[in-house]
């Protein structure tokens, strides 16, 4: 892979889960996202045009974490990943989403969806 962009730990509150009071009471999740292009250009030039807008993505990753339900965090994961890769000139895109509070049965520290996809 080439070089890469991350925003980290972006916090949302989403209604997302199998059981039907994550849907009703929603909960927070994380994401982040590594966006994986050539910033040899952006770095040599300081220009803003030829790299990723970093609050453009932000922007994408807010609507899709806050506008959809899913059943599986893996759902969430692969929505983000899907309008990224399709809305900004990107080689690679790895998705991580956590979400810290999952009824398992006994105490977790939450669970951790990580997904790479490739432009094409």
């Amino acid at each position: 892979m080439s070089d890469r962009i991350t925003l980290r730990n972006m916090v949302f509150y989403a209604y997302h889960g199998v059981f039907e009071a994550e849907r009703e009471l929603g909960q927070r999740f994380e994401v982040d996202v590594e966006l994986h292009r050539d910033l040899r250009q952006p770095g040599k030039t300081d220009d803003l045009d030829l790299t990723v807008n970093y609050a453009d993505v932000y922007t994408v990753v807010k609507e899709t974490v806050e506008d959809q339900e899913c059943n599986l965090v893996e759902a969430v994961a692969e929505a983000i990943a899907d309008r990224v890769l399709s809305g900004f000139d990107l080689e690679a895109v790895v998705v991580r989403v956590r979400k810290p509070h999952v009824p398992v049965g006994g105490l977790t520290g939450g669970v951790e969806v990580e997904i790479r996809r490739t432009a094409g």
